[in-house]
């Protein structure tokens, strides 16, 4: 105690700018991942200069833990810009899969939508094309001739009810 008193001025706060020092500078040639990932190694070599040090003051260190690394300002405003630019990045990814997702549903539905109108309604078209274009000259009391093994005259038939009569 005698030391603390006569061999130094405010033991306090000499012990806590030397602490500082000591801290900045065992982890100088660190990056921060590497600090924050090497705490206890950064304590034991603290607490050993510390107690080293403070031996004069009549002061004994036990322990040191390092509570947090605060990085300097611009090193944390850098941190924040790659974070934003991270979140913002991932964020692009999922619209763009978004995207993706929804086109690819569309190209599906359309590939569905045209496969049916191949295999369903491609002849049937023709066919309704051929009904309409009858439709029109029987509206106007015109004659038309068909030939009778024509595809129109058995849809003709089929929707008006009619039965073929058996040649014999």
């Amino acid at each position: 105690m005698k030391k603390s008193i006569y061999n130094v001025n405010d033991h306090r706060s000499q012990l806590t700018s030397l602490a500082r020092t000591t801290f900045w500078d065992v982890i100088e040639k660190m990056t921060l991942t590497q600090a924050n990932e090497n705490r206890d190694e950064i304590n034991t070599k603290v607490e050993t200069v510390l107690d080293k040090e403070t031996d004069s003051y009549g002061v004994e260190v036990l322990r040191v833990e390092i509570q947090k690394i605060p990085p300097p300002k611009d090193v944390q405003e850098a941190m924040n810009k790659v974070v934003k630019a991270e979140q913002e990045k991932t964020a692009a990814q999922d619209l763009e899969t978004a995207f993706e997702t929804k086109a690819d549903g569309e190209a599906k539905a359309i590939k569905l939508v045209n496969e049916a109108a191949d295999k369903y309604f491609k002849g049937n078209a023709q066919i309704l094309k051929k009904l309409e274009t009858v439709e029109k000259s029987l509206r106007n009391n015109s004659k038309i001739v068909v030939s009778s093994d024509s595809e129109l005259v058995n849809v003709v038939r089929n929707l008006s009810g009619v039965v073929p009569v058996e040649k014999k």
